[in-house]
C-alpha cells in the first residue's frame, strides 16, 4: 500500500533512523507491511505523500480531539509564536493551563508541566519514591507507562515474582523493584498487599487501560486499589496520559468517582504539540524541588506555544459542548459495528467509552493483556489492509485504540462503517 514516494522516503528514513521511524508502531511490523508518509492533515483526514486522502482513526494517538489542524488553534499558534518560541522562564500560559487542570481534574490540586507522557509518568514514580520512603512499586501487565526502565517490564510467573526488562539497556536492578500484576484479578494484588504492603510506595495504572487493545475494570476493582493503597500508606498513581481530557473534563476519576493521589496527564493539553503533566494533593506536590527533596526539571516544560495551544483546544472543547457530541458519534459508530457483527454472526467484540474504541477479533471476554492475546491477528491484518485500501486508517497494531474527534462527522461514521461492512469477515 506504499506509494512511490513512500517507498522512497521510507529508505532515505531507514539509512539515518533506526528502522526508519521514530517510534516503533510506526514500522506497521505488526501488519506486516511497511509505513506510508503523510503531508498534511486536516479534519478526520489524512492526504499522504502521494496524493492519498484516508479518514483518520488515530489523531495522532490521542491528541487531535477538535480534528487535524483545527484553526481554533493554528491561529493560536500562529499568534502566539510570533512572539518567540521559547523562554526558559516562566509565561502566563503555564500558569493559566494549571489553573485549568487543577480545576477540571478531581485529584489536582497542583500540577506540573512536562514535556511527554513518559516524563509525567517517571516524575510520578520519583515523587511517590521521595514521598513514602519506599521502593517498590506494583504495575499491571499490558499497561503502558512510557519507556521509563522501572516500567517498562514483563510479568513475572506469579503474583510475588519480580519483573525482568522488557527492553535489553534495562538493568535488572531497576526492574527489581516493579512487581507485576494481572489486571483485573483482585486476589493478587490483594495477596502482595498482604505480604509486603508497607514496602510498597504506589500502585500505578491505566485506569481504562488503552495500550493493550481497551479494556475496562470490573465493578469495584479500582475501589479496591483504592482501598488497598490507603490502608497501607501507599500512594495510587492514574496514569490518564491517554483518557484524561478525551473521555470527560476529569478523565476517569470523573467518571469512576475513585481520586488517586496523583495522575499523570498529556496529550489532549498540548493540542498537537508535545507535552505532559502530573499533578495530585498538595502535600506530596510540595515535595517536589524547588521546595522539597525530589527533583525534577525541564528546559522546554511548560512551553508557551504548547501551553496556548492547549488552551485553546481545552476551551473549544467546552465552547462546542465538546464530550457529549463525542458519546453521541461514538454511539453512532457502536452501534454500527455492534450490528456488523451481529448481522455477520462474527466471534468479534467491540469495547468504546466516549471517542475511544477497540474492535476485538476473538470471542473471548476482554478482561486484560491476556484476553487480547487470544485474539485472531491474523484476521486483523487482513482487515487492516482491506479498510486501508479503501481509504480509512486504523491503527497498525491489534493493541492499540482507535480515536474519534470532533471532526467526525455522521458520514464519515457512515463511510467507515460501510467500509467495515465490506472488510468484516
Amino acid at each position: 500500500m506504499q506509494g512511490e514516494l513512500s517507498k522512497k522516503l521510507f529508505e532515505a528514513a531507514k539509512a539515518v533512523i533506526p528502522g526508519g521511524v521514530n517510534s516503533p508502531v510506526r514500522a506497521f511490523r505488526n501488519v506486516d507491511g511497511d509505513p506510508f508518509f503523510v503531508r498534511r492533515a486536516k479534519g478526520c483526514r489524512i492526504e499522504d505523500v502521494d496524493g492519498r486522502s484516508l479518514i483518520d482513526h488515530i489523531g495522532t494517538w490521542g491528541p487531535a480531539i477538535l480534528g487535524h489542524a483545527p484553526t481554533v488553534i493554528t491561529n493560536t499558534v500562529h499568534e502566539v509564536a510570533k512572539n518567540g518560541l521559547s523562554f526558559g522562564i516562566p509565561n502566563p500560559f503555564e500558569v493559566e493551563m494549571a489553573k485549568v487542570v487543577c480545576e477540571w481534574v478531581p485529584s489536582v490540586e497542583k500540577v506540573r508541566m512536562v514535556n511527554s507522557g513518559t516524563e509525567a509518568t517517571m516524575s510520578a514514580i520519583r515523587l511517590a519514591r521521595g514521598f513514602t520512603g519506599r521502593d517498590k512499586i506494583i504495575k499491571f501487565e499490558g499497561h503502558y507507562h512510557g519507556h521509563v526502565d522501572s516500567l517498562l517490564v514483563a510479568a513475572g510467573s506469579g503474583a510475588l515474582t519480580h519483573g525482568e526488562p522488557d527492553s535489553a539497556g534495562i538493568p535488572r536492578s531497576f526492574a527489581a523493584e516493579t512487581i507485576t500484576l494481572p489486571f483485573n484479578h483482585p486476589e493478587r494484588i490483594e495477596e502482595v498487599f498482604a505480604r509486603c504492603g508497607h514496602e510498597i510506595a504506589a500502585i500505578i495504572l491505566e485506569p481504562y487501560p488503552a495500550n493493550a487493545g481497551f479494556v475496562f475494570p470490573h465493578a469495584g476493582y479500582l475501589e479496591l486499589l483504592r482501598e488497598l493503597s490507603s490502608e497501607y500508606g501507599a500512594l495510587l498513581i492514574f496514569d490518564e496520559v491517554m483518557t484524561g481530557f478525551r473521555l470527560a473534563r476529569g478523565g476517569v476519576q470523573e467518571l469512576s468517582g475513585i481520586t488517586p493521589d496523583l495522575c499523570a496527564l498529556g496529550k489532549v493539553i498540548g493540542g498537537g504539540l508535545p507535552v505532559g503533566a502530573f499533578g495530585g494533593r498538595g502535600d506530596i506536590m510540595d515535595h517536589l524541588a524547588p521546595d522539597g527533596p525530589v527533583y525534577q526539571a525541564g528546559t522546554l516544560s511548560g512551553n508557551p506555544v504548547a501551553m496556548a495551544a492547549g488552551l485553546a483546544q481545552l476551551r473549544e472543547l467546552e465552547k462546542q459542548n465538546g464530550y457529549q457530541r463525542l458519546e453521541e458519534i461514538g454511539q453512532r459508530f457502536e452501534d454500527g459495528v455492534q450490528s456488523l457483527i451481529r448481522e455477520k454472526g462474527l466471534p468479534y467484540r467491540f469495547n468504546r467509552a466516549g471517542s475511544m474504541w477497540c474492535l476485538y477479533f476473538g470471542d473471548s471476554e476482554i478482561v486484560n493483556v491476556d484476553s487480547v492475546k487470544q485474539g485472531d491477528f491474523g484476521a486483523f491484518r487482513k482487515f487492516f489492509w482491506a479498510c486501508l485500501e479503501r481509504g480509512i486508517y486504523l491503527a497498525p497494531s491489534p493493541y492499540e485504540t482507535g480515536f474519534l474527534s470532533l471532526a467526525h462527522t455522521e458520514s464519515d461514521i457512515d463511510e467507515t462503517l460501510e467500509v467495515f461492512a465490506e472488510c468484516l469477515t
